[in-house]
């Protein structure tokens, strides 16, 4: 069990995609660009209670046993703790998302109590993940390069967070942006947990 626990940060990194890719399918006329990846399980669309089912409730899980493992291999490391608790934390929240939906529409002036949990959710899950790699620049126990690595992943994050922001005011193409914002988050969780299981 162990050594299965060890890559559940890997196979997160792979399932997130596949798990958003194989969800849209159910969902006719979803728009990868123009529509977020929350709108797969919000009130009243094709697939509410399908894509929790194959993302957020599976996806969850697979993070929180990450972070278990992060912090039982290494308790003698507290840099290393404090990111497996972020990401138990984003575990945490991803299944919160997914038990909370999101409003069907996302430019409501008036968000349901649902909705509004989702968003805090969804808030610290991106928090949660820039901490993260943010230890990792700033702690000597990481190669250059993965030092490197996690902060141009912030960068990234932090770049089309921006673009996101804009394109959502614009009402153009946001989940382009969301995507390629969290996709920094989850390209870092691969690379590190490749790392630390290598």
């Amino acid at each position: 069990m162990d050594s299965l626990i060890q890559y559940t940060g890997i196979i997160a990194s792979v399932w997130i995609v596949s798990g958003i890719v194989v969800a849209s399918l159910f969902y006719p006329g979803y728009s990868h660009s123009r529509q977020f990846c929350s709108e797969l399980g919000a009130f009243g669309s094709p697939t509410q209670k399908l894509s929790p089912v194959i993302n957020n409730y599976p996806l969850g899980l697979l993070f929180i046993l990450f972070g278990y493992y992060l912090i039982s291999t290494y308790s003698l490391h507290m840099p290393t703790i404090v990111i497996g608790i972020m990401v138990i934390t984003h575990g945490l929240c991803t299944w919160i998302c997914g038990f909370f939906p999101m409003d069907a529409d996302p430019y409501t002036t008036e968000p349901s109590m649902s909705c509004n949990i989702h968003s805090w959710s969804g808030m610290i899950m991106l928090v949660s993940f820039i901490v993260a790699p943010i230890i990792v620049v700033f702690s000597s126990m990481y190669p250059f390069a993965v030092r490197v690595f996690s902060l141009l992943c912030i960068i990234g994050c932090f770049y089309f967070s921006y673009r996101l922001s804009v394109a959502f005011k614009a009402r153009t193409i946001p989940g382009t942006y969301q995507r390629l914002s969290y996709g920094f988050q989850i390209l870092w969780l691969f690379v590190y947990s490749w790392f630390v299981v290598s």
